[in-house]
């Protein structure tokens, strides 16, 4: 009886193993495709966002600096 329980345990952990997939390269490709999409469309705002943040940070490392 142990015998079976242990068999049939096993043979559920084989089944799991074996049936789960994780991400193929069509899904990759798609995000990658989306994040380059929301770059391309949110370029100018992305840009002026970078430009005052590294703004910001110079005027307060100067600040530091004196």
């Amino acid at each position: 009886m142990r015998k079976r329980e242990k068999e049939k345990r096993l043979k559920g952990f084989r089944d799991f193993l074996w049936e789960e997939e994780g991400m193929g390269t069509v899904e990759i490709i798609l995000i990658i495709v989306v994040l380059i999409g929301l770059v391309i469309i949110f370029k100018t705002q992305l840009r002026s966002l970078v430009e005052k943040v590294f703004e910001k940070i110079t005027t307060d490392s100067n600040t530091v600096m004196e």
